[in-house]
Order: structure tokens, then C-alpha cells, then sequence
């Protein structure tokens, strides 16, 4: 088997049909290609839509249902189960282009042991797609992301595979990526490894929640730092005296009650936010970020 392609999903299924058909889809061999899928604990009819998909894979197709344990344990279940040789991972709120599989197996067969990073296209909507091509506007200096990567399976068994210690938003990408970096793994992109990410346009509705993953993210922000004291986690992860005195400074003003003002003009909750109303629930998701960092952090 050339390649794996490892998903993790939870309670997505309004969007997991049209991932697992664009990835049934791929311009490649069904032969020399799986897709091992792990269902972590969905409760919106996630199975009962793969189990009606499944006949419908012209590739072998693995999946696994399992009570919600969080991203990394997904990754490493479907890890376990992988037998290409490489293993290609995104997430369930990425579309697949058909030439997926083919470019990051072309780029591999260039640059074997190593990273292969794909583009990434953010959309609205998956039914209204630009055209296929990466510019500079969706840069990513990211050296490991699960959107859209792959890499040689037999490196799992050098370096490990991801830390399940993370169990709640964030960084588990990031941490194994520092571990391949350590290893001397060179990361190289393929700009025409396209894949299209759902990022519908926020409301009023998703802000309490952006607060609530920033907070998780902080917690995890912080186990991420006390694994690897190195300078590339504290300024990923904001965790350096700058952003600290910056942020308690902020936190000492009206800062947070002029960004609730702004989101207080929301005259519709189900509407898009205007510009100047996303920047500011973005700005709020930020300060809980740091607010919820520094009470984690010891003194």
C-alpha cells in the first residue's frame, strides 16, 4: 500500500459526506491507497452516515468507532491501523482536490524521508470553491499541520507518534512537529497538494465558543511548554515576558468592555459578523487566551 489517509471525526457529519467522497475521488490507483477513518465518539449521526458511505469506497476503507477520547488518541488509532507507507492526515473539515494522494506521493518520491506540507485553501462554503491554486495569501509557516501533511510511516517508529497526554484543543500538531524538526526531518511544501478548508463566516453565536477553545487552547499552551523549554514553543505559544506584560497591561484597561461594546451592536446573532465585529471577537478570544494562560502558569 503506497498511502494512508488518516482522519479523526467528531459530530461533523454535515460536512463528512463530501470529504469521504472527494477522497474516494482521488486520480490514483484505489489499489494502492486506503483511507482509515476514526469516528471519536460523534453523537449527530456521523455513523449511521459512514456505514451508508462505505459501500460506495473504491479503496479499502478502515473505520473505527470509538467513545470520544480526543485528537491524539483518534490520530494514533488510525496510525495503528495504517499500512501504507506513507500516511497522508487531514482533517473532517477539509476537501480533498482529486490530485491530492498523487502530489504528495510525487513530492515523497522526490524528498523520501522527510514532511511533506500540502496548501491549504480556507472557503466559506464547500459548494462555492476558487479555483485550485496556492498564493502567498495562504502562506502557513507551519512546520507540521494535520490539515493537509504527510510523512514516511516508518518514522513513527523512530520519533513516536503523537502525545495523548493532549486531550483537550491544540498543540498536539505543533509537538510532534517539534520532535520530527529535533530529528533532523526536513519539511518541504507542495503548492499543488490542494485541499479547501472549511471556515464558514462567524456569528455572533460562535463567540462564546472561540472563548472557550482559546481557554483550552492556553491549558494546553502550557503543557506544551513545560514538555519542551525551547525558545520556538514560547514564542509559537506566547509564553515569553513580552506577551505577559503586554496582555496583563491590556487586562488593567477597558480593553475587554470596548471589544464586548462592539460585539454589542450585533443586531441579528444568526448573521455574519461585520469586519470590525470579528476583529473584535477575535481580540476577545485573544485576551482570554492570555488571561487563561497566565492563571495556569506558576508563579
Amino acid at each position: 500500500m503506497d498511502l494512508t489517509i488518516q482522519l479523526s471525526t467528531y459530530n461533523r457529519a454535515h460536512l463528512l459526506e463530501r470529504v469521504l467522497e472527494a477522497l474516494f475521488a482521488q486520480d490514483y490507483d484505489p489499489q494502492r491507497y486506503e483511507i482509515v477513518l476514526i469516528n471519536d465518539g460523534s453523537r449527530d449521526g456521523t455513523h449511521d452516515l459512514i456505514e451508508r458511505l462505505r459501500p460506495q469506497a473504491p479503496c479499502r476503507f478502515v473505520v473505527v468507532h470509538q467513545a470520544n477520547a480526543g485528537l491524539a488518541k483518534g490520530r494514533n488509532a488510525g496510525i495503528a491501523r495504517a499500512t501504507g507507507e506513507f500516511v497522508l492526515f487531514i482533517d473532517d473539515d477539509i476537501l480533498a482536490t482529486p490530485v491530492l494522494v498523487r502530489e504528495h506521493l510525487a513530492a515523497h518520491a522526490e524528498h523520501a524521508r522527510a514532511i511533506v506540507r500540502g496548501a491549504v485553501l480556507n472557503v466559506a462554503s464547500f459548494d462555492e470553491l476558487p479555483p485550485p491554486i496556492w498564493s502567498i495569501k495562504n502562506y502557513s509557516g507551519n512546520y507540521f499541520w494535520t490539515s493537509n501533511v504527510s510523512l514516511p510511516r516508518a518514522l513513527f517508529d523512530e520519533i513516536g507518534v503523537f502525545n495523548e497526554s493532549f486531550s483537550e484543543y491544540g498543540w498536539e500538531d505543533l509537538e510532534i512537529g517539534l520532535r520530527l524538526r529535533q530529528a533532523g526531518v526536513p519539511s518541504f511544501f507542495n503548492p499543488r497538494a490542494v485541499v479547501y478548508h472549511h471556515k464558514p463566516r462567524l456569528t455572533a453565536r460562535s463567540v462564546a465558543g472561540m472563548v472557550r477553545q482559546a481557554r483550552a487552547q492556553a491549558r494546553t499552551a502550557r503543557q506544551f511548554g513545560e514538555l519542551h523549554r525551547h525558545w520556538r514553543v514560547a514564542l509559537a505559544t506566547g509564553q515569553t515576558a513580552p506577551h505577559a506584560l503586554l496582555h496583563r497591561a491590556l487586562r488593567g484597561t477597558k480593553y475587554t468592555h470596548t471589544l464586548l461594546a462592539v460585539l454589542g451592536t450585533v443586531q441579528d446573532e444568526s448573521e455574519p459578523l461585520s469586519p470590525l465585529q470579528l476583529a473584535a471577537a477575535r481580540a476577545l478570544a485573544r485576551e482570554a487566551y492570555f488571561e487563561e494562560l497566565e492563571r495556569v502558569t506558576p508563579r
